[in-house]
């Protein structure tokens, strides 16, 4: 009996080991099979949230804004809800203040390594911008309008941190410096077609809007009124909030790494 048991155990360890074999031979047959993954596409959750963020009400029609935003229906928080809900295993948001510092290129390096380096398409960067970052925000015709340029101290005389860089694509190689992915192509519609969200903040709308009035617009001139006339003049897309500096809060809350960029 005991010379049977053993002989019967031996088959069966043989038996085993011939189905692992096999199934280790059909899972390498299907794995050289598999087309390699393009790890420049964005995630399913991340296109749905930009989807989502397309149809989401921008409120871009005042004819006067108050100094402090007390209704909804005085800011984007349809849009901001959709952010605030997503989930992702890495999020940051970065704080912007100053227009002449690095920070569009500190925030392509971040989207850049996280796509490309930890293999996480699905990534999402939120700028939220403030302080004199904030004039990037706004379109070109309001440049123009209200001089804008006039306070960036020197750093622009006009807005050229919205536009995409001619001839660029996201079908660059990854490795060209001067393509989609480089330095050279530091921009806000670059970023937001990536999937990284532009916060803009109404305080800092009315506090550019009072300056301006300070300035010599005039003295009829109403800080209401001009900041109704910068915020229906926004880069398309972005997000208004309230406060950046409150909407850091429920970002941090809502799992968001916080990071300075100038």
């Amino acid at each position: 009996m005991t010379t049977a048991r053993a002989d019967l155990n031996r088959r069966t360890t043989l038996g085993l080991l011939g189905q692992v074999a096999l199934l280790a031979g059909t899972a390498g047959t299907a794995s050289a099979a598999s087309p390699v993954r393009d790890e420049r596409a964005t995630s399913r959750e991340l296109e749905t949230l930009q989807r989502r963020l397309a149809l989401a009400p921008r409120r871009r029609d005042f004819k006067t804004v108050p100094f402090m935003v007390t209704r909804k229906d005085q800011w984007d928080h349809e849009a901001a809800e959709l952010v605030l809900a997503y989930r992702n295993r890495s999020l940051q948001v970065w704080e912007a203040t100053d227009i002449g510092a690095p920070w569009l290129n500190l925030m392509r390096e971040a989207l850049n390594g996280q796509v490309f380096a930890h293999g996480n398409p699905g990534f999402l960067a939120v700028a939220a911008v403030h302080g004199s970052a904030h004039l990037s925000l706004f379109s070109q015709p309001v440049w123009d309008k209200h001089k804008l340029a006039s306070l960036t101290g020197g750093a622009a005389g006009a807005n050229t941190y919205v536009a995409a860089k001619a001839g660029a694509s996201a079908s660059d190689d990854v490795q060209d410096v001067a393509g989609y992915y480089g330095p050279g192509n530091n921009n806000i519609a670059t970023l937001q077609q990536r999937g990284m969200v532009f916060v803009a903040c109404h305080d800092s709308i009315h506090a550019i809007a009072r300056g301006l009035c300070h300035a010599g617009h005039g003295e009829a001139c109403s800080p209401d009124e001009v900041a109704a006339d910068l915020t229906n003049h926004l880069v398309p897309g972005v997000i208004l909030v309230p406060s950046v500096v409150a909407f850091l809060v429920e970002l941090q809350r809502a799992g968001f790494t916080y990071a300075k960029a100038g």
